[in-house]
């Protein structure tokens, strides 16, 4: 009986000590990054703006002049791609730009800074193959001796307003600010302009249809869409279509068949059937 439990048991045993044998093999160490990534996001205005990046450490090395030569391309921190991203256009180190993505490159020197914004944002630190068609922008800036030693390279944001910021840059003793200018005036100025003169055609349809799905009062949804109709709703056959559907709720039979006769032959005129079909149903259930 023992040894029909030892022939049982052997290759149990070889099984499960290869299977942990190879578990061991498979098993990944974990250490902390040298330069760990990090993001930081800032709202200037009405804009939001964020920046991807990595922080190497000083470890008693010389930065400037040394580890990051001047006058070559420097990848702003270590890894892939620095990245800023901002959603709306922004005039950055007096350079107009539109809204997105851009990789940051700079040139350090011991007067000025020369920086990139970059659009290939797969380069990272591969600074050979750097291509200046690909920069969208490109200006200089004063670096400024920073009075704390910083041993991690940072980036952000400072001197926040509703309409400008500076986006810096610390390591060693060094800081370098980029000045962000964003039109906020012009936008919130349109969205008073706006919001003042009334509401908007969508907003009389929103609140019409409001009112008609959920049996509110009738009356306020009628005179609701015809708002709508005036601020050129009329011309919509979707909203005529509304129209037709409140007249029919509200048992104006005669007046729901002339504004859904009127959307089926729009709806027919711009090639869409499906409101061809919704308006004969319309029709059809009077």
């Amino acid at each position: 009986m023992q040894k029909e439990m030892k022939k049982v048991l052997t290759p149990v045993f070889a099984f499960l000590l290869t299977l942990g044998l190879f578990t061991s093999v498979d098993a990944q160490i974990q250490t902390p990054a040298p330069s760990p990534s990090s993001t930081v996001e800032q709202a200037v205005g009405l804009a939001t703006f964020s920046i991807d990046y990595s922080r190497p450490a000083m470890r008693g090395r010389t930065i400037y002049g040394e580890l990051v030569p001047f006058g070559k391309i420097w990848r702003t921190g270590a890894n892939a791609s620095t990245k800023i991203s901002f959603d709306r256009d922004a005039n950055i180190g007096g350079v107009d730009m539109k809204a997105g993505t851009y990789a940051i490159y700079t040139m350090p020197g011991e007067e000025t800074w020369t920086v990139m914004f970059y659009s290939d944002l797969r380069l990272g630190g591969n600074v050979n193959g750097y291509d200046e068609k690909n920069e969208v922008a490109r200006f200089t800036v004063e670096p400024q001796e920073y009075p704390v030693t910083v041993e991690s390279f940072s980036m952000g944001f400072s001197n926040i307003t509703g309409n400008s910021a500076n986006i810096f840059i610390i390591w060693e003793n060094t800081a370098v600010s980029i000045p962000v200018k964003i039109d906020t005036e012009t936008e919130v100025m349109a969205s008073i302009e706006s919001t003042m003169a009334g509401p908007s055609m969508n907003d009389y349809r929103a609140a019409a249809n409001f009112y008609a799905n959920n049996d509110k009062d009738m009356d306020k949804a009628l005179e609701w869409i015809n708002m709508c109709m005036e601020l050129g709703g009329k011309d919509r056959f979707w909203m005529v279509t509304d129209k037709a559907r409140i007249l029919a709720k509200m048992g104006k039979k005669e007046e729901a068949k002339a504004a859904a006769t009127m959307a089926m032959e729009m709806a027919k005129k711009a090639g869409n059937n499906d409101y061809v079909k919704i308006n004969e149903d319309i029709i059809s259930g009077l």
